[in-house]
């Protein structure tokens, strides 16, 4: 196969996110990065509804960012593609699916509260990945904001390694690696004015430069020397250990300033592309051949073509899927393969894209992000391979829904619409869930929480002009056991018809144990068979297998599905020909449901991760309503006349909780909160 000519020289390219808790300022980050490379020649206030990457109506109207959004931006002869993401909770699923296909991140702290619930979020996102991390404290005008406190808080919450590289000192920066300060002038801060650092203000960094020299020493002996010998090493070669470090996770560069004041970021912009990978740097994707052999596919513009499909989207009405390429080209026209279903499919366009403005391409190269259109089967989580060369990439996980609302159509008339648009709404979005309640026959969505299923109504009637009725929000629950329980059961019947008769008959036994929340359900598929000496057939093997899953697919006391618990078959007893693969499973499904049953059973409810932000003055009031709803306080914080307030709460009690916080406090409390586990009240 010949080179691909076009290819970007992959060295010279950046694909990072920026990510954080709501508020802390990465859109704001992200409009002045825009600003900066020329990508935008205007910068868009989150404030003013005009951010170039919160393009959605929703996302002005409520004054935060919906759905991850993609842009390029050159960058001193780099190409930097930016993933700006949601802050809220709700829209986790658009963090995860960007973490995934990155080579790097940004992670923005707020400068006066440090690292806050989300943070927490997407830091483990982006662990899961291995994704190297640098952090942008941010808001640093502010008053109360601290650099050193926020630093402490990554090593504190995070167990991260923060090194400063930046350090913001009043309205400058003092870059710690190249001894100078630099200062942001012009309208924008688009005019950099930097000069030698003077003794008196290098003295006030002097521990911050020293935290960094060490750091750097760990991974170069030069400098260890150098630094021992109390000498200033060369910056290339700071920059250098610096980067060895960043690239293995042992450190987490921090940069500091404030976006709003346009402050900070060139710095920042040159630290991307000296301590993020390229992608040709990241270690290879796994992929699974379907002889389940593990294969290394390594960013080659020139190999069989391995794409990662990671989110479906309506744009102008049709169906679009964005994809990052892991290995090959990929041209218009070309006919891919879905490596899960061997299905083939033909990609009609390319396109480059910009926020919500898109621009078509002849071919797409390994290291790329891009927009494919004409796919009308691959989603969230597929692999687009080479057709006849099929590789699995690993997927992408979505979490359940914890909260759903009965829902209708106000005119009778739109309800084929309403379904055909909702199922539009699942591709998008894996995290929204429409199921029929199977007693009532009311339609369910189901969400992550009362936003995310207030945006999907307002989408419905701005987009569709589809208005519906929901009913109240119902949590989602699950169920477990209390202890341990046994059950056993004889099933016999004789099925007689005309002249034919059929008689299945089967005996069995089960054990069941309560494992630890989290757990999930674990099998031990491994009986006792009698008659003694009996050997079973694969299919009644996998027919046993079946009768345990099929009853533990819900419980006893609401038919919730279950959860934390182990399952062990401990006997089965065969009668000849009666015994078929159907009568085993039934006997056995069956004697596990008694097992259920003799344990006890348990309901579960969502428990969320909550961080209340009140007045300090309203903490006492806040903490004892807090209390009453059965939250399990886990600790408290004071400073600067706010609290704040960590704990553990049941999701059914906080239901419109947003408008009592706001009574209780005058309208200064917030708070957030995260899907945690399911868990007994």
């Amino acid at each position: 196969m010949p080179p691909a000519s076009g290819a970007p020289d992959l060295s010279h390219v950046r694909n990072i996110g920026i990510a954080a808790h709501i508020d802390a300022g990465k859109t704001t980050l992200t409009e002045r990065i825009l600003y900066y490379t020329g990508a935008s020649h205007k910068i868009g206030e989150v404030h003013d509804g005009e951010a170039h990457m919160d393009y959605l109506a929703e996302e002005q109207a409520h004054g935060i960012t919906i759905m991850a959004a993609v842009t390029q931006c050159p960058w001193k002869d780099h190409l930097v593609q930016v993933v700006d993401t949601p802050g809220h909770v709700d829209f986790t699923i658009e963090v995860e699916r960007s973490m995934r296909v990155l080579d790097g991140a940004v992670l923005v702290l707020d400068g006066v509260r440090g690292v806050e619930p989300q943070t927490e979020t997407v830091w483990r996102q982006a662990n899961r990945f291995d994704l190297p991390l640098m952090y942008f404290v941010n808001k640093m005008d502010r008053p109360g904001a601290d650099f050193s406190r926020a630093m402490d808080s990554i090593r504190k919450r995070l167990n991260g390694e923060p090194v400063p590289i930046c350090v913001p000192v009043e309205e400058e920066v003092v870059h710690l690696v190249e001894k100078t300060v630099t200062r942001f002038g012009g309208e924008r801060g688009e005019i950099l004015e930097t000069r030698p650092c003077e003794d008196a203000l290098w003295e006030q960094v002097a521990e911050h430069r020293e935290a960094m020299l060490l750091a750097a020493a760990e991974v170069d002996d030069d400098i260890a020397e150098q630094v021992l010998e109390e000498m200033d090493p060369d910056p290339a070669a700071v920059w250098g250990a610096l980067r060895t470090a960043t690239l293995a996770g042992t450190i987490h560069p921090c940069f500091g300033g404030s976006a709003l004041r346009n402050q900070g970021v060139q710095p920042l912009l040159d630290g991307v592309l000296k301590l993020l990978p390229s992608p040709e740097e990241r270690p290879p994707a796994r992929g699974m051949t379907p002889k389940e052999e593990w294969v290394e596919v390594t960013m080659d513009a020139e190999g069989p073509l391995a794409a990662l499909a990671f989110k479906v989207q309506l744009w102008e009405g049709r169906r679009h899927v964005f994809v990052r390429i892991y290995r090959g080209t990929l041209k218009a026209g070309d006919t891919v393969q879905l490596a899960a279903s061997s299905v083939n499919e033909r990609v009609a366009r390319i396109f480059d894209v910009d926020a919500n403005k898109k621009k078509r391409i002849d071919e797409a190269y390994a290291g790329q992000i891009v927009l494919l259109a004409g796919l009308r089967r691959a989603t969230t989580g597929d692999t687009l391979c080479a057709p006849g060369e099929p590789v699995l990439l690993e997927s992408i996980v979505a979490r359940d829904p914890v909260l759903g609302l009965a829902i209708e159509p106000e005119s009778s008339k739109d309800e084929e619409k309403l379904l055909e648009v909702l199922n539009k709404f699942q591709e998008e979005d894996p995290t929204l869930v429409l199921e029929e309640d199977e007693e009532t026959g009311q339609r369910i969505l189901r969400g992550m929480g009362e936003l995310h299923l207030q945006i999907a109504f307002e989408r419905l009637e701005r987009e569709f002009n589809l208005k519906v009725r929901a009913g109240k929000p119902a949590v989602v629950l699950r169920e477990s056991i209390l202890g341990s329980g046994s059950g056993s059961t004889s099933f016999h019947r004789v099925i007689e018809h005309e002249e034919s008769r059929l008689e299945m008959r089967a005996n069995a036994k089960a054990r069941v144990q309560a494992l630890e929340r989290g757990a999930g359900i674990t099998f031990d598929i491994q009986p006792t068979v009698k008659p003694a000496g009996t050997q079973l057939k694969p299919d009644q093997l996998q027919a046993i297998t079946d009768g345990a899953h099929d009853a533990s697919s819900a419980g006893p006391l609401q038919g919730a599905p279950l959860q934390d618990l182990h399952i062990q078959i401990t006997e089965v007893e065969t009668f000849g020909p009666a015994s078929s693969p159907q009568a085993l499973r039934v006997a056995v499904a069956e004697a596990v449901r008694k097992a259920i049953e003799t344990a006890g059973g348990a309901l579960l409810q969502p428990i969320m991760a909550t961080e209340v932000v009140v007045p300090e003055e309203s903490m006492g009031g806040v903490l004892g309503d807090l209390q009453s709803r059965g939250a399990l306080i886990h600790d408290t914080r004071a400073e600067f006349g706010t609290a704040s307030i960590t704990c553990d709460a049941p999701l059914q009690k906080l239901l419109g909780y947003t408008t009592d916080l706001r009574s209780m406090t005058r309208g200064r409390g917030q708070f957030t909160m995260s899907f945690d586990r399911f868990d007994s009240v």
